[in-house]
């Protein structure tokens, strides 16, 4: 996706261990026209799937999840870092490791809002290491769904977690992978 591409060149600040700053357009200020082409491709990649929800993680994956889940006209589901009262006590868990946050998480999806019965898409900002699909992944083997596959803004293919899922069988989109980036050097993307 050409227009993601540049404006993570424009936009995107390198930092020192792997770490690729978007917060300006993609996941702290949001570019709406950004989020409204990435739905779509989105949609155009998994159009005839039969979608019938969209699961992500909270929080950076909800508004990408929400702007695709639109053109599908499904249900988002976000997995919650947290369980809080209003949280039903019938609920999948799943595990993940942020290299974001750098912290394990369990996560958490009421039973009731991924069924047997759902084609599940799972939507996120960023693929690294590919933890938060598999805690996703996991989710959805335990609701009994049907896995239609993974869709990630931004896959980090030089930390593998991309090819990781890809080498299981699991159907992965990303709308731009950089397979390199150092402080103070051109990003290097993926054909």
């Amino acid at each position: 996706m050409e227009l993601l591409k540049q404006k993570i060149i424009d936009h995107g600040i390198v930092k020192a261990g792997g770490v690729l700053r978007v917060d300006s357009f993609l996941n702290h200020q949001i570019d709406i026209s950004l989020y409204q082409e990435i739905g779509k491709e989105f949609y155009r990649l998994f159009e005839s799937d039969n979608v019938t929800k969209i699961l992500t993680v909270e929080a950076s994956g909800i508004g990408i999840a929400c702007m695709t889940a639109q053109y599908f006209g499904v249900p988002v589901v976000f997995a919650k870092k947290s369980k809080t009262s209003n949280v039903a006590e019938n609920n999948y868990v799943g595990h993940i490791y942020s290299f974001t946050h750098q912290c394990h998480n369990d996560i958490i999806v009421n039973r009731e809002y991924v069924t047997p019965q759902d084609r599940v898409l799972l939507i996120d900002d960023f693929l690294a290491k590919g933890s938060a699909f598999e805690g996703l992944i996991d989710i959805v083997k335990q609701a009994g769904a049907y896995l239609v596959g993974a869709g990630s803004v931004i896959e980090k293919g030089f930390q593998g977690g991309g090819d990781k899922l890809r080498s299981c069988g699991i159907r992965v989109e990303s709308l731009a992978i950089v397979d390199s980036m150092e402080e103070g050097q051109p990003i290097v993307f993926r054909n």
